[in-house]
């Protein structure tokens, strides 16, 4: 039995390895884009894995390192993962304190695709003897149990 093609064009997406030439030079910059959820009946997780995140300290200026886990439910959409990795290095230049960048992911992502569950989180390599995680979940009641177990 021959195998059928999965590739098919989806209105509306580009190909950002084609259009786009460079990492957008800031988060406000980036476009995040979707795709049509092709089994948008049944709930199922998406896990992305982001462990070489960085981000600028707004007091000192310096690199925060970070390692960011994604997990969502999609709704009727999903996230296309070349624009998720444009837009999370597109964060390299942007002076931000952790918590206010991992609230930011987590609203961005919200608006792009609304998912039926979604849980970032970001653990920032220690600076000074003190690590620092933030975790962010959407819809906030019941999302903690809902989660996949690493």
């Amino acid at each position: 039995m021959a195998m059928k093609r999965m590739h098919k064009k989806i209105p509306g997406l580009t190909l950002l390895g084609h259009s786009e030439k460079s990492v957008p030079t800031s988060p406000d910059r980036a476009r995040l884009e979707t795709f049509p959820n092709p089994h948008a009946r049944r709930d199922y997780w998406i896990k992305l894995d982001c462990p070489d995140f960085t981000s600028l300290c707004p007091v000192t200026g310096q690199p925060d390192f970070a390692h960011i886990k994604i997990d969502y439910v999609p709704g009727k959409t999903c996230l296309e993962t070349k624009a998720l990795k444009f837009y999370l290095a597109s964060f390299r230049n942007e002076a931000a304190f952790n918590e206010e960048v991992i609230n930011r992911i987590h609203d961005d992502l919200v608006r792009a695709c609304r998912p039926r569950i979604l849980k970032i989180t970001g653990k920032f390599a220690p600076r000074g003897g003190l690590g620092l995680s933030v975790v962010v979940e959407h819809p906030r009641a019941g999302a903690a149990a809902a989660a996949p177990k690493d």
